[in-house]
């Protein structure tokens, strides 16, 4: 928490608040910005740095009331506390000897000049500062500003203060009666395009930050995106600070408006959530055994072991073969795969939290792990890339021993309840099950795993694996998604301190994010990250390593390995006419909305423009979450993709859940351009009729432009089509090699150039599983683990 040190009303609607964050306040530079969450149901905010004091560790910030959350914020008071802050974001400004340098500042802007004016005087600079406001109240910190301009130059709009005018009436005199090397303009955009375009009329170099719609600030979601010299640029990342000249103005103006109907009528009716609590029932680790009680009507049914006394007392082995003799081998063969429960169709495309899979009865688990052959060379065991005992607990599972079963899955995987759920079993262990080559379906591993998982947790007899002594040596894991977690699960099972930062306020990076609860529950997540802790894992939110705190400063704490698996979270977009039109999302912007800060729900106050006629541009997994959720929401949804249906990348389950909830498919259909109307907002999508060519390097048929093209009205668009390595963590690292797309470069063992960072999952791959970015961590965390003991 961040505790509120100090608070002054500038004006009715304006108040400066000093808040504790020593972390940022130690590493923040001029031009830096941070995001804060006021509670648990605010949305996450931008805000500029107006100082920081390195010494006291606080952070000054000034904040106008506009919404929900930046009025809860200012609503607070001394000794309160602010949830979430996490920073510095964004490129710090660039100081150096200009010459003289005009400092527009407009409004709160001026709060936002104050840290750059002050680091350009002190770099030996001429500073003028021309400051303005609509009245004398709004223009505010003069006296701080004097501190660091050599003239300091007041407009108003009503004469109240200094001179009457609006700012460029100021900054144009200053240039008409000397040289001006550079100006730098903040405030609200309209000022700083006239600032802007008057620097520009006297070929002067400018400079404007701008403040845009963000969800988390890293660079994940791309709502901050905008077009800058006629390419699109990220504001978290690329800026906040671009060259004026270069900057699309009419399209940032109809950017920031993307949700000012909704802020209006938020701000007009109370916010239920203002009279309750504020934790998110939904995501609460306390919450967790009461849920898992209702979890499924089968819980009842499974509320003890299946295995009694005698047997359970029984050596494996004498049980396993005596198994083995129960049923020949076509006996098991002729036995058929167990099909998944699921909720109905109609009524789960209604349902946004209901899990759609229900879960194996004890009696479908049993009988579906008999068709296992308990071979005496798996190849199932090959296919898994975090190397589960395949074989050992299903047959336990075929024994009736539930818990044991629960037990093998955690001597190698972390999270057997979330891999149970959403790794493409198909695709791994179950590809390479025996019963294939007999042409009979594969045993439903996954289905089996989840069982185990599952009856674990809702038993109440959770255990944990076997934590070695302590070996008094600490290692720091970067990412808290599935490869840091697997990773920070083996190296403490080792007997290792392990430290995971997370950049975002909740711990479980994509799966928590990016996975829709109707495919996997926060609960869920919850229950294995808690198991995590347990076993003595620390974890630390709102920290981005490179930005709050260095690699260099990790080494000097203690850390003697570190491990990066930060993701890839930077979406990509398809670069045609029309893509920064409002309400065309990136598929990560649209699901970290639904999913981490619950934005249908009407008591949180991140804004969400529901679609009606919603596009989904992709044929992944993400893109099933996408549209399905869209569905969820109300939306009628058309799935378009540049290839046939045979060719879709995502789970076969997914694109049968799809069809079964109503999502329609355009295939061989690929984006070509976008048509928004008079405010901005797409309309519609012009689509290029595509045919299939020769294969690709993919080994799938290429997809070629016919000439022909259709036009298909929406009023929304999600495009899913893939994310790459988000290059704030591997850039910040001196040193470290990088391959393509800012992938960070290892060695078969997980290693990076530097020998004491090691690296897996999507931040490596450019794009994995679930399953195969686990397999990374857990390669990574024997490698290091060797490499640590004989140091």
């Amino acid at each position: 928490m961040n505790k509120i040190i100090s608070k002054k009303q500038f004006s009715e609607k304006v108040f400066c608040i000093e808040v504790e964050a020593p972390l940022i306040a130690r590493s923040c530079r001029p031009g830096n910005f941070i995001i804060v969450r006021v509670d648990h149901h605010s949305e996450r905010v931008p805000y500029t740095i107006a100082k920081a004091d390195a010494q006291k560790g606080t952070l000054t910030m000034v904040i106008q009331e506009v919404g929900r959350s930046s009025t809860k914020l200012c609503q607070l008071e001394v000794g309160d506390e602010i949830v979430d802050i996490v920073g510095p974001l964004g490129t710090p400004s660039r100081i150096e000897k200009y010459g003289t340098v005009v400092c527009a500042g407009g409004g709160i802007g001026i709060a936002a000049i104050l840290p750059i004016l002050t680091a350009l005087k002190q770099a030996g600079n001429k500073v003028i500062s021309v400051l303005a406001g609509r009245s004398k109240e709004l223009v505010i910190m003069v006296d701080d500003v004097r501190q660091y301009s050599d003239e300091v130059i007041i407009m108003t709009d009503d004469g109240s203060y200094g001179e009457k005018g609006v700012v460029t009436v100021g900054v144009e005199k200053v240039i008409q009666r000397e040289h001006v090397d550079k100006v730098l303009a903040i405030g609200p955009p309209i000022m700083m395009k006239f600032t802007s375009l008057l620097a520009k009329k006297y070929g002067i170099p400018n400079d404007v930050s701008l403040n845009t719609i963000m969800v988390d600030g890293t660079g994940m979601c791309g709502a901050c995106r905008l077009t800058i010299g006629g390419k699109t640029k990220f504001v978290c990342i690329d800026g906040p600070e671009f060259d004026g000249d270069l900057v699309d103005w009419d399209e940032m103006f109809k950017r920031m408006g993307t949700f000012k109907e909704i802020e209006a009528k938020d701000m007009a009716v109370p916010n239920p959530a203002d009279n309750k609590g504020s934790e998110h029932s939904s995501s609460s680790i306390n919450n967790v055994g009461d849920e898992a009680s209702a979890d499924r009507e089968k819980s009842s049914s499974i509320d003890k072991n299946n295995v009694s006394t005698d047997e359970a007392n029984e050596p494996e082995e004498v049980w396993r073969k005596a198994l083995r003799k129960e049923l020949k081998p076509k006996e098991r063969t002729a036995i058929p795969r167990v099909q998944m429960p699921e909720l109905a169709p109609a009524y789960r495309a209604t349902t946004r939290l209901e899990e759609v899979n229900i879960g194996l009865t004890p009696e479908m688990a049993m009988q579906e792990a008999k068709r296992c052959l308990d071979c005496p060379k798996p190849t199932c065991v090959e296919g898994c890339p975090v190397g589960i005992h395949i074989p050992d607990f299903i047959k336990h599972i075929e024994h009736g021993d539930f818990l044991q079963a629960a037990s093998i899955l955690k001597e190698t995987s972390a999270l057997p309840a979330v891999c149970g759920r959403v790794c493409p079993q198909e695709k791994q262990c179950e590809s390479r099950c025996i019963h294939l080559k007999m042409n009979s379906p594969a045993v439903a591993i996954g289905y089996l795993e989840r069982f185990a998982a599952d009856y674990e947790r809702e038993s109440g007899q959770m255990t944990l694996p076997k934590v070695a002594p302590s070996t008094g040596i600490k290692v720091a894991v970067v990412g808290s998604g599935p490869s840091g977690l697997s990773f920070a699960g083996d190296m403490v099972k080792r007997g290792y301190e392990v430290y995971v930062f997370e950049a975002l306020h909740e711990i479980g990076g994509v799966l928590k994010y990016g996975i829709p609860e109707f495919r996997l529950p926060n609960r869920i997540v919850d229950v294995e990250i808690e198991n995590l802790r347990r076993m003595g894992v620390h974890f630390q939110t709102d920290t981005i390593v490179g930005k709050t705190i260095s690699i260099d400063e990790l080494k000097e704490m203690g850390f003697k390995g570190i491990f990066v698996g930060s993701g890839a979270g930077l979406p990509n977009f398809m670069g045609i006419e029309g893509e920064n039109s409002i309400n065309i999302l990136s598929s990560n912007e649209y699901l970290t909305r639904v999913n981490l800060m619950d934005a249908a729900n009407p008591e949180t106050d991140t804004p969400l423009i529901i679609g009606k006629r919603v596009l989904v541009i992709g044929g992944g997994n993400t893109a099933m979450d996408s549209c399905r959720t869209a569905k969820r929401l109300g939306a009628d949804v058309t799935l378009v993709y540049r290839r046939s249906e045979a060719e879709m990348p995502a789970r076969l389950e997914e694109v049968k859940h799809a069809k079964e909830e109503g999502v329609h498919f355009l295939t061989l259909h690929n984006p070509q351009s976008y048509k928004a109307d008079e405010k901005g907002r797409v309309c519609a999508a012009v689509l290029d009729v595509m045919r299939l060519g020769e294969p690709d390097a993919s080994g799938r048929r290429r997809p070629e432009v016919t000439g022909e093209t259709v036009t298909v009205e929406c009023d929304q668009v999600i495009v899913a089509v893939g994310v790459s390595p988000n290059p704030l963590v591997p850039k910040s690292i001196e040193g470290l090699e990088l391959g393509r797309k800012n992938t960070i470069v290892v060695s078969d063992q997980m290693q990076s150039s530097r020998p004491e960072i090691y690296a897996g999952g999507d931040i490596v791959r450019g794009g994995a599983t679930v399953i195969l970015a686990m397999g990374d961590g857990r390669r990574a965390a024997a490698s290091m683990a060797e490499r640590l003991a004989f140091k």
